[in-house]
């Protein structure tokens, strides 16, 4: 199961079956992010296209009968009507018309009558309705999908259509299992369920021994994961500098080379940071020292380079090392950045404390280290809420807690309402009240122990690593085949014989790359094949907006810092 794999065969058909000869691609706003998440542009020239168009972009060209158009798009009622009027007039000797969903009949009727000129070879469904990060990793890029504890019903529809292609994709009819005490996760189960009824012949693949399983859950019940600082590269980069469809916007870094400006952090086109996604930070620094001492060998040179910065200056003065790996200079300007946010903004300590409000019960101890790095000048607004929600969520049933003086002490220090409000708002979305799971481990409290005993003999690889998502447990009990059946029902009568080696997890309200990690290493433990998708992929930043929207239905994106 790769969804990577997936969607880039179809994009490779697409470009194959048109036969030889120049060709454009023509996408939309969705199918652009699509494909540029598994195609480079040197790769996808390569195949002879040698155009990229926009089917809403109203630009006038003469006509180019001497090209194919290969049209990839989703199957919404804007881009079929953008498709009717190009048929009507077409500007290309020859249509392969590829939709990412599965469309109606009736919608390839109108654009059968459309087709006056009879430009259009080919009609077909390609399934590639989704982002992929990674090969076990998709995102549906919807940054806020609830109205208070509902679906926004535009997103529903996005996520089931999101969903399914992924199951078409990847050749399975699974059977859905949910979380019981979201609603939203039981409706977008049935919605799914609805569309493999209806659909039933798309999804007669071959029935392996054990049936796949897709198994929906909801952000709430984990609100502290996408709270967190994260130390592994690609999840740094994510929540200190924003990745948004594999590109990273470096504009705001003083002195900054044009070509630096946004990078692009992709897997499939970038060997290093393929190896180096689940790497913590001080490895990734060790590893880019490494390729430059290589490099200096070679160059002959005898400049010391010790830290971040050295690193920076041997780039600048070297331009055939910069000619050579653009790649490792890419990578230094990010390095360098995260590395002076960390040490401009305290994040260390902060870190460390954030871990141990997930992972520890110390309340008085951790009470009054929140309340000395509020008062730091170092600490920004949003790492100082962030502290105070994470508290929040951990003592809101504590008789002593101090949640009324930390909402103060943020106000004192001018922290905007919109983060302060994001106090009670969490409570809200995810507080103890709407969690189903036992995120602290309160209740069942001698389990808990005794697994902290085992870990803590085991050992934790260090302080800013402790906290352990939700979902580990939930995938971990899955596998073993013990996923309680009252927390996460199947729908409707079916139920698994066996435990399931396909598992397609997808979270509601978003998931996160430590998730991502988690995921990728019980896929390397265990003998299963797990993907993981979520509405969007979240750092705290956009989890915040996601629970403003989710509580007050506004959809408005971004904050102070």
């Amino acid at each position: 199961m790769n969804v990577v794999a997936a969607v880039k065969m179809y994009i490779t058909q697409m470009t194959e079956e048109s036969g030889p000869g120049m060709k454009i691609l023509l996408m939309d706003k969705n199918t652009t992010s699509i494909v540029s998440m598994v195609y480079g542009q040197s790769e996808i020239l390569r195949k002879e296209v040698f155009l990229f168009e926009r089917i809403d972009s109203n630009s006038q060209y003469d006509p180019m009968r001497h090209m194919k158009c290969i049209a990839f798009l989703r199957p919404t009622k804007e881009n079929l009507a953008h498709l009717e009027r190009e048929l009507k007039n077409p500007q290309y000797g020859a249509y392969y018309v590829y939709f990412s969903n599965i469309i109606a009949k009736a919608d390839i009727k109108t654009l059968a009558e459309a087709d006056d000129q009879e430009v259009v070879r080919e009609v077909q469904e390609f399934y590639g309705d989704y982002l992929a990060i990674s090969p076990h990793l998709f995102s549906l890029n919807i940054p806020i999908c609830s109205q208070g504890s509902t679906w926004e019903l535009s997103h529903l529809q996005r996520s089931v259509q999101g969903i399914t292609s992924v199951l078409l994709s990847l050749k399975k009819c699974p059977y859905i299992r949910y979380q019981a005490s979201s609603e939203m996760a039981k409706r977008l189960a049935e919605k799914i369920r609805e569309v493999l009824s209806k659909e039933e012949s798309l999804f007669q693949f071959r029935r392996p021994e054990v049936a796949p399983l897709l198994l929906l859950l909801d952000r709430r019940d984990d609100p502290v994961t996408p709270l967190l600082n994260q130390w592994t590269y690609q999840a740094m980069v994510h929540e200190l500098l924003t990745i948004t469809n594999n590109r990273v916007d470096l504009s705001h870094v003083q002195g900054i080379s044009k070509d630096l400006k946004e990078v692009v952090l992709s897997a499939e086109q970038d060997d290093f940071y393929a190896k180096s996604l689940y790497m913590n930070f001080g490895e990734i620094g060790q590893t880019i020292k490494e390729l430059m001492e290589d490099f200096q060998k070679r160059a002959k040179s005898h400049q010391k380079v010790e830290s971040i910065a050295d690193m920076k200056n041997f780039v600048e003065t070297y331009p055939q090392f910069k000619k050579m790996s653009g790649t490792v200079s890419k990578h230094v300007t990010v390095v360098g950045e995260l590395s002076s946010i960390v040490s401009g903004h305290n994040l260390l300590e902060v870190s460390e404390l954030e871990q141990e409000l997930a992972c520890q019960n110390e309340h008085s101890q951790q009470l009054q280290r929140i309340r000395k790095l509020l008062a730091s000048d170092r600490v920004r607004h949003i790492d100082a809420t962030r502290l105070v929600l994470l508290y929040a969520l951990r003592y809101e049933k504590h008789a002593n807690n101090d949640i009324v003086g930390l909402v103060d002490a943020l106000k004192k220090r001018g922290v905007p309402e919109n983060l302060t409000k994001c106090i009670s708002q969490m409570k809200e979305y995810g507080g103890a009240r709407v969690r189903q799971s036992d995120l602290f481990g309160t209740q069942d409290a001698v389990v808990k122990i005794t697994k902290r005993f085992f870990k803590d003999l085991k050992g934790v690889e260090n302080v800013y690593t402790q906290h352990s998502p939700l979902l580990k447990e939930t995938l971990e009990d899955l596998i073993k085949g013990k996923l309680k059946e009252n927390t996460f029902p199947y729908l409707g009568k079916e139920q698994i014989r066996g435990k399931p080696q396909d598992i397609i997890v997808f979270i509601v309200g978003g998931a996160t790359y430590e998730e991502s990690l988690v995921v990728h290493q019980l896929n390397k433990m265990h003998p299963v094949r797990i993907v993981l998708g979520g509405t969007t992929i979240h750092n705290s930043s956009s989890f915040l907006d996601e629970v403003r929207g989710a509580t007050h239905g506004l959809g408005r994106r971004g904050h102070n810092m």
